[in-house]
C-alpha cells in the first residue's frame, strides 16, 4: 500500500528519470546554493531543456542541457 503526500504525490522512492517539476525544483533547491522554482523550470522548458512525453524530466538529461547551455554561452 502506499502513501499520498500532502501535495498530492504517491509515497516512495523518486525516479530521475521521470521527475515531476515540483519533486525537481525541490530536490536542486537542496542541492544548491539557489532555490530553484517550478517557474525557473517552465522558463528552462520554454529555451529547450528536454521533457519526457509525460511532462516529468530526466534529471541526468537536464543537468547536460544546463551544461550545454553554460558551455554555450561561454563561447
Amino acid at each position: 500500500m502506499s502513501t499520498t503526500s500532502a501535495d498530492g504525490r504517491q509515497g516512495g522512492p523518486l525516479n530521475p528519470q521521470a521527475l515531476r517539476l515540483e519533486d525537481l525544483a525541490r530536490i536542486l533547491s537542496a542541492s544548491g546554493s539557489r532555490p530553484v522554482t517550478v517557474e525557473t523550470l517552465h522558463a528552462d522548458i520554454e529555451d529547450g531543456a528536454p521533457t519526457n512525453a509525460d511532462g516529468t524530466v530526466n534529471l541526468l538529461e537536464y543537468a547536460r542541457w544546463l551544461i550545454s547551455e553554460m558551455l554555450r554561452g561561454s563561447d
